[in-house]
């Protein structure tokens, strides 16, 4: 009941659709029927089939006027009034049409229905959305011609917006179109042009929760439109970046020039800059090496993208960028970079030596010179004095990565010794440019525990540079890298050069530091993420200055003025910052060894004369309210007493911190109540007093460092001179046995104290009442 596509007549006269009867032949050969005529049942004497022309021409008349009906009204039912109903069977019929004859594509097109199709994708019908697009992709379909009225006016934005879709049917069928078009590379421009495709398909490739589908057809499409240059850097733009990485491996030379140019131009995120460095890195460092000056602009530009992350600026060097970067910087004369790419090939340096790599081993010259060798620093502290502050600024840096790795930084210090640099280096100090002084302090700061004389002999001078690092610290702008560079600096230099301690006091230098400790500790100061080492290196700058009490008596007056021992008390519970408890430890021991020289002794008054002649008539005058320890009048304020300061339990609860250094300054400080000069059975008593006596035998068992084993071993023997301390802890075995550890395993000094506490636990026979003195 079918209408006949190619029918063929029997022997017997019956016709027959060909396909359908040669399926009857078959099955009775199959089954062992007899070979007979499906209509008549009667027995077949041939299989021959005679093709029915005159038949198959007045169906295929028949077919043509019928189509030609049904395409008119499929014409007049794609109108915005038609029944929906309508418009689907008009698109259905459409698509038959076109999947019954690629011709019948062109009678459509002739017929001018495509813009009607295209007009439905407009329809408020979400079906009838859905049938356009399906019936708008058929119709392209391996014809260039349909596929150029697509091209024109909107209907590509239009059929972009449905990428957007909520429904992901459209979605599909919408990508599904955009595929078949990206086949032709003229709409591949224009796919491209519409604003936001290529972003939505790139997305639509890496979701994980599209329609399989539509993810595969999506990527599919992005291939398609990498034929065009424009399309391959919006993807780059979006993230998808393996057309431009090809197209810079396999592309004609001006299309790597171009490519490798837009690359140095896109941010890319860190895992990006690790693909792209691995994948085209060695090639653009070949460019590089061979490579015009344009070339190298590029590659120079791409490269500086790919090194500002560690990972991969390791790859870069793994790849070979060293050697090509520092040629381009040293090299002089005919072909020598102009000087704005020096200064890239400068930032480049300065990126891959902050990563962190190994350098000493990394050869960079024709005589495996490295980036350490003194004659390559060398060659670089010459560039840093002879060019402009921008490439300065990047060499600066350089030196500050080198200088950052325990490996390298003795090479760089020995380099710049030999060099006669240092000056030159410090002068940077003074710079206007705000990241040329930032990079010249953050150097300094590293060398100054390798370089502390050489650099604090430069700042002492009249050239001004001590004032501008007092000048930025002090600046009230919260708290920059600059300043917390430029305190660390200062703090990091011989506490005990009295010329730089002079100066620093002649400009007010220690007033200032004061002034911005209170401000951070009153909250005034905002925080940020350089406060720890800004707040540290402020108490260290601080503390200089109680180094300086026995030579200048302005220290003393500072210190008075300013009431420091109060403020390195206060800092003491500053928790959490251990430096800063460390340091403040070590100024109030400072300032506790010149409490017994500045407490004020009592003035005892004169005997009578009758007690002059009769002592036996004397009786001993009673003073109140002097210092136990110091036997004098004692402050915090004037004489930096402790024990008026209330700083004696605090310095017992660091005992237990959990950083030796921290106990070792915080135990230092409590030693100057048992020291010579001052009343050291009273010491022991203010100790027992604050609880202090088992946190310092607790020390000594520990043995966590040898400086802390040192000192305890000392402090236990001041203790054990009181007897009745000494009789409790001997029947301590576990203090018996560190101190006889101490005594066989320490050094000189540390032994022979040890012994003598030994002898005051009996623990060693006291051979002195047994032979007596010789003469």
């Amino acid at each position: 009941m079918e209408v006949m596509r190619d029918p063929v007549t029997l022997e017997n006269g019956q016709t027959f659709e060909r396909e359908a009867i040669e399926k009857w032949f078959k099955q009775c050969k199959e089954s062992g029927r007899r070979l007979v005529c499906p209509l008549t049942q009667r027995e077949l004497r041939s299989t021959e089939l005679n093709p029915s022309i005159a038949l198959r021409n007045t169906i295929e008349e028949w077919n043509a006027r019928n189509e030609a009906v049904q395409l008119d009204m499929a014409r007049r039912s794609l109108t915005s009034g038609s029944l929906e109903q309508d418009i689907l069977q008009a698109l259905k019929f459409i698509q038959y049409l076109c999947q019954k004859s690629r011709s019948n594509k062109h009678v459509i097109r002739n017929e001018e229905m495509i813009p009607m199709i295209i007009d439905m994708l407009k329809s408020s019908f979400r079906r009838t959305r859905l049938k356009a697009l399906e019936t708008l992709r058929i119709v392209v379909e391996e014809d260039s011609d349909n596929k150029e009225i697509m091209a024109q006016g909107d209907t590509v934005r239009t059929v972009v917006k449905f990428l957007s879709n909520e429904q992901s049917k459209e979605r599909e069928e919408a990508v599904l179109l955009l595929y078949e078009l990206s086949k032709s590379e003229a709409l591949c421009e224009k796919i491209g042009s519409v604003n936001g495709a290529i972003l939505i398909l790139v997305g639509m490739a890496s979701s994980t929760s599209e329609n399989i589908v539509a993810v595969e057809m999506a990527d599919k499409t992005l291939e398609n439109l990498g034929k065009s240059e424009n399309n391959v850097r919006q993807m780059a733009e979006n993230g998808r970046l393996q057309p431009l990485l090809r197209l810079l491996l396999e592309g004609s030379s001006e299309t790597k020039l171009s490519m490798a140019a837009f690359l140095g131009d896109l941010v890319l995120n860190n895992d990006v800059k690790v693909l792209v460095a691995r994948t085209v890195g060695s090639s653009l460092i070949n460019i590089l090496k061979s490579g015009n000056i344009q070339s190298r602009e590029a590659a120079l530009k791409a490269l500086n993208q790919m090194s500002s992350h560690d990972a991969s600026a390791r790859i870069l060097i793994e790849a070979g960028i060293l050697p090509p970067l520092v040629k381009d910087l040293f090299t002089v004369g005919a072909h020598q970079l102009p000087m704005r790419l020096k200064e890239v090939s400068a930032t480049i340096l300065a990126n891959v030596v902050s990563s962190g790599y190994d350098f000493d081993s990394v050869p960079v010259g024709p005589e495996q010179q490295t980036l350490v060798s003194e004659d390559i620093i060398h060659n670089l502290l010459h560039l840093i004095s002879n060019t402009g502050p921008a490439i300065e600024c990047k060499l600066l840096q350089v030196l500050v990565g080198l200088t950052n790795s325990l490996i390298t930084i003795s090479s760089v210090v020995s380099a710049i010794k030999s060099s006669g640099a240092t000056i030159s280096l410090v002068q940077f100090i003074e710079a206007p440019q705000k990241d040329l002084r930032l990079a010249s302090i953050k150097l300094l700061q590293n060398l100054s525990p390798y370089m502390g004389p050489e650099l604090a002999s430069c700042l002492r001078g009249t050239s001004g540079q001590l004032g501008s690092l007092i000048k930025i610290i002090s600046e009230n702008i919260g708290i920059t890298e600059e300043q917390a560079a430029a305190v660390g600096l200062l703090a990091d230099l011989p506490e005990r050069d009295m010329g730089l301690t002079r100066q620093m006091l002649d400009e007010g230098a220690f007033q200032l530091v004061n002034l911005r400790i209170l401000r951070i500790r009153q909250g005034e100061t905002r925080g940020s993420r350089f406060m720890t080492p800004y707040l540290e290196g402020l108490v260290k700058v601080l503390s200089r200055v109680t180094f300086a009490l026995a030579d200048e008596l302005d220290a003393i007056a500072l210190c008075r003025n300013h009431n420091l021992a109060a403020v390195f008390i206060e800092l003491l519970q500053t928790n959490g910052l251990d430096n800063v408890q460390m340091v403040s430890a070590l100024a109030l021991e400072n300032l506790s060894q010149e409490s017994k020289n500045l407490t004020k002794l009592p003035e005892l008054p004169s005997p009578g004369f009758c007690v002059s002649i009769f002592p036996c008539l004397s009786k001993p005058t009673i003073i109140t309210g002097l210092c136990t320890v110091h036997r004098g009048t004692c402050s915090l304020k004037e004489t930096f007493c402790l024990l008026e300061g209330q700083a004696v339990g605090k310095l017992v609860a660091l005992l237990d911190h959990t950083n030796e250094k921290v106990v070792e300054a915080s135990l230092a400080a409590l030693c100057t109540l048992l020291d010579d000069g001052v009343d050291i059975e009273q010491g022991v008593h203010v100790l027992c007093e604050a609880e202090g006596i088992r946190p310092i035998l607790d020390v000594l068992l520990e043995k966590r460092t040898e400086n802390l084993r040192r000192r305890a071993v000392w402090a236990v023997e001041r203790i054990l001179r009181s007897d009745d301390i000494a009789y409790e802890i001997s029947g301590d075995p576990n203090v018996s046995t560190a101190l006889v550890d101490a005594f066989q395993h320490g050094d000189y000094r540390t032994r022979q104290i040890a012994e003598r506490a030994l002898k005051h636990v009996d623990k060693i026979p006291n051979f002195s009442g047994v032979f007596p003195n010789v003469g």
